[in-house]
């Protein structure tokens, strides 16, 4: 008798919605198309698809603006369908998305692929603080742009980094921005005359012990004042201060430039739709970590961001996470259980210098898993770290992971 969970419609071609354009929705919807696993439609509102890790490098001054963005229209993978629109809900029992426009597209498969949103609301006074000209993110790609020239143009005063609390996508790139700049301050002499605050939200720069010991070497040599276990929790944009805290405990500092990066959660109507879990407060799709499937609608998947992975959130880590996908709803549709895991690979690349980096890479219990084998000091401090990532990788990225081939 088979598996209920794997009942699927008897339909000769079936119709897989995939929700999201990023860097999740296009590539499971490439490998979905390769594998011809049926139609394949992806929802995106956006005409501009964005490189999210070279906003780091763009705030840093390491990279250009015009780097990280291409026309949407560019990166759908062949033989994709591209619906310009946004999801407003999703009827599970009647296997049905409602779009923002007011229309609807029913589907056989789903997969939910929607990003987290970046809640900069939830902290009082921020959203006046970033449009301010003091305020610069490396999380959104206009403030990154504005970024670059007012880090390189620095040359005394306080700047204050901000890192959010868990979960948040790849939170620790918040931390990029800074090395970069310490980095060139130190190169043109006027490093001594800045102080550079970092508000941390952990004990610890990362959590895992040898990367922690790389960061806070940098963190070190760099002179950073770093404020542990600490949250942003009120900016006065007027003053140019922000509240920080931990607990009943609160300082304020006060700031010429303010580098801030929202707290962050999964978009709302995902929770709406009744996919989230009950007690979940962040609203994230609930899924099997291992399988991608969701635990009450078996027709229903999710990947990156917005799902329930049980690991640190990066764009690192959706390669296996779709390959893992892909072979699940791939048995799915044949009939079978799902048997194909994913152990919580993740990864962080830590631009530590202009031309150095930490590379970051462990699965969900913190073990580092090197993805070169048996080379287990390839999280250290590198040159050779820094080409793949500044160079290989965006390469790659454009021409093999958004066409579901990586």
């Amino acid at each position: 008798m088979p598996d209920p969970r794997s009942a699927v419609p008897a339909r000769a071609t079936p119709r897989i919605v995939v929700i999201g354009g990023g860097n999740a929705g296009l590539s499971i919807a490439g490998r979905l198309h390769r594998a011809r696993l049926g139609d394949i439609t992806v929802i995106e509102p956006r005409e501009q698809h964005v490189f999210a890790p070279l906003q780091s490098h763009i705030a840093g001054g390491a990279a250009r603006a015009s780097e990280a963005v291409r026309p949407q229209a560019d990166v759908i993978p062949p033989g994709v369908r591209w619906l310009r629109d946004e999801a407003f809900t999703v009827d599970p029992d009647a296997r049905r998305v409602h779009l923002v426009s007011g229309g609807r597209i029913d589907y056989d498969q789903l997969v939910v692929c929607a990003g987290l949103r970046m809640a900069w609301e939830q902290v009082p006074g921020l959203p006046e603080a970033m449009a301010d000209a003091t305020g610069i993110s490396n999380y959104d790609y206009d403030l990154a742009a504005k970024a670059s020239p007012a880090l390189r143009d620095f040359r005394s005063g306080t700047v204050v980094f901000t890192q959010p609390p868990e979960p948040a996508s790849c939170g620790a790139a918040a931390q990029k921005p800074m090395y970069l700049a310490c980095d060139w301050w130190r190169s043109i002499g006027v490093r001594d005359g800045i102080r550079v605050v970092f508000v941390c939200p952990d004990p610890v720069p990362f959590g895992i012990p040898a990367i922690d010991r790389e960061l806070q070497r940098k963190l070190d040599e760099y002179g950073i004042e770093v404020h542990y276990s600490r949250e942003l929790r009120a900016v006065d944009a007027a003053a140019r201060t922000v509240t920080i805290g931990h607990g009943d405990a609160e300082e304020t500092i006060a700031y010429d430039l303010l580098h801030a990066v929202p707290p962050q959660r999964a978009p709302e109507w995902i929770a709406g739709s009744g996919l989230a879990a009950p007690d979940d407060p962040h609203g994230f799709v609930d899924v099997d970590p291992e399988k991608f499937q969701h635990t009450r609608h078996p027709e229903i998947w999710a990947l990156g961001d917005a799902a329930t992975v049980a690991t640190r959130r990066s764009g690192g880590a959706i390669r296996r996470q779709a390959q893992a996908l892909v072979q699940n709803m791939t048995a799915v549709l044949a009939g079978r259980a799902p048997t194909a895991t994913y152990n919580g690979y993740s990864v962080v690349p830590f631009t530590v210098s202009r031309g150095t980096v930490v590379f970051a890479e462990f699965d969900r219990q913190g073990r580092l898993q090197p993805s070169v084998p048996f080379w287990r000091s390839l999280y250290r401090e590198r040159r050779l770290s820094w080409i793949a990532d500044r160079r290989v990788l965006p390469w790659v990225y454009w021409h093999l992971i958004l066409r579901g081939r990586a």
